[in-house]
């Protein structure tokens, strides 16, 4: 903890003489509709990059962009991959908008429902240029893919980069031999397919799509470029929109949802092996490349001041990464499940090398999107609210969320309530402004905060429920019959 407490010390330094160096990061930004980028990064600790107290993984892109904005220490996303970006498209609760037990798989006869209003259908109906490049992973159907979610442009994967053939090197980090299954204990485990997709060693080959066309198919080469292609795609939208670019003067939303830096790890060439860390650290130098060439590229197309950042993961690091001074790993619901490094920036509106600790989630990014857009929100209830003033306020606000609840799956495992938490199965309670790491169990000691939060959490039987589908929860997407975007032995790709 010492150590953590130094690292903080000296990032607090580096902020204030990086802020005092920007100067237009006291200016008025540009009236109007802004640009809105969302970067995500999957998997990624809390404490893997520099501003959030990383002393292993050299990230001077998010140092700099941290210098210029703030940072959000108690951002929730979600334990996994599909609830967290259900969240993001739709200022809810993911077990709302997409209840399900786990995440989706390829060929789910399920997904995210067209009938919900995405952030990007929002932002496509206030006059915004949408596209997204990246891990989508709401669903891998026609009803359910990007553009059929308010989305004009589309290229990346449809699930995480670790659902594909063995063969493929879907299982095998870069440079490591392909498992072979006979080998592995499971082996004998028949897949298993529901309705959520084909969970397994036996799934069909990935595709890279565009728009709703496969490309081609993703193999261990393939991964090792989807950055560097993602990246390149996004750069060039932002520069459409520049003083040469075909489309100055659009406001536009950006969506860049990196499949990096989830299993299997594949860094592209150029950083492979530039860690003393390994492939991991590689990879997440590599995303911080990414987010600087973005940021040059909003730089370069004079829309500096007129474009909202945000960065982010979609839920807590596994163990390759560092969740400190947080407990727990991505897939829990202690806070390094679920407390994820989010930066904002937004030179003129943002103040410069500062953070809050309100409490604040994915889906408070819709609603306070649609706020600065001029947006129309939906006509259904939503659980996230407009953060705005928690983005520009100087001293920092408190926010408007008092509470949240921590959800894994269909279950709801902890609440929030101010500085207390607690975790409903075992009964521990937590103070996190005293106790981050989430180590001094005070139940004994305060019965009546115990008591208190236990009734909240009754509360949601009439709402989402404790546990499977309250009656707040909104269905699911569904196609009758689900088919794979590349068959399992299709020819005709190589």
């Amino acid at each position: 903890m010492n150590r953590q407490i130094a690292t903080t010390h000296l990032w607090s330094r580096l902020a204030a003489v990086l802020a005092a160096a920007i100067p237009f990061a006291t200016q008025p930004a540009d009236a109007g509709q802004p640009n809105v980028v969302v970067i995500t990064i999957d998997d990624l600790g809390y404490a893997d990059i520099g501003p959030f107290g990383s002393t292993i993984n050299r990230t001077p892109a998010l140092d700099r962009m941290a210098a210029e904005g703030r940072r959000l220490t108690s951002f929730y996303a979600a334990p996994v991959c599909s609830p967290s970006r259900s969240s993001l498209m739709t200022g809810c609760y993911p077990k709302r908008v997409l209840p399900i037990p786990h995440v989706l798989f390829p060929v789910a006869a399920v997904g995210l429902a067209p009938r919900e209003t995405t952030l990007a259908e929002l932002l496509r109906d206030a006059g915004y240029d949408t596209a997204a490049f990246g891990k989508w992973h709401l669903g891998d159907q026609p009803p359910f893919l990007p553009t059929a979610q308010g989305f004009a442009t589309y290229a990346g994967i449809p699930y995480s980069n670790d659902m594909g053939p063995l063969a493929d090197g879907a299982r095998s980090n870069l440079g490591k031999p392909i498992p072979d299954p006979r080998k592995r204990p499971d082996a004998k485990l028949p897949s298993i397919h529901d309705e959520t997709g084909i969970r397994g060693f036996f799934q069909p080959p990935m595709p890279f799509l565009e728009e709703t066309t496969v490309a081609y198919r993703v193999r261990a080469p393939e991964q090792q470029q989807l950055v560097s292609t993602l990246t390149e795609r996004a750069v060039g939208f932002i520069t459409d929109h520049g003083p040469t670019g075909s489309r100055q003067g659009r406001p536009f939303f950006l969506y860049l949802p990196h499949s990096a830096v989830h299993f299997p790890i594949y860094p592209g060439e150029a950083f492979a092996g530039r860690s003393e860390h390994g492939h991991y650290s590689d990879w997440v130098e590599e995303v911080d490349a990414s987010v600087g060439e973005v940021l040059d590229a909003i730089r370069q197309a004079g829309l500096d001041r007129q474009t909202l950042v945000i960065f982010t993961s979609d839920n807590g690091g596994t163990k390759r990464g560092s969740n400190r001074p947080l407990r727990g790993f991505k897939g829990s619901t202690w806070e390094g499940g679920l407390r994820v490094c989010t930066i904002c920036r937004w030179p003129g509106r943002i103040p410069a090398g500062t953070s809050s600790d309100a409490i604040t989630g994915m889906h408070d990014i819709l609603p306070t999107v649609a706020a600065l857009a001029g947006g129309t929100l939906p006509e259904v209830p939503l659980d996230g609210r407009d953060i705005s003033e928690v983005l520009f306020s100087e001293p920092p606000v408190a926010g408007p969320h008092e509470s949240f609840l921590y959800f894994r799956g269909l279950d709801l495992r902890a609440i929030r309530k101010g500085r207390w938490k607690l975790h409903l199965d075992s009964g521990e309670l937590y103070d996190l402004e005293a106790d981050v790491g989430e180590s001094h169990d005070l139940a004994d000691e305060h019965a009546q905060r115990v008591a208190e939060l236990t009734a909240v959490a009754a509360a949601t039987d009439a709402d989402l429920g404790r546990s499977g589908i309250g009656p707040g929860c909104r269905p699911l997407g569904r196609v009758e019959e689900a088919v794979p975007l590349i068959p399992f032995d299709d020819p005709r790709l190589p």
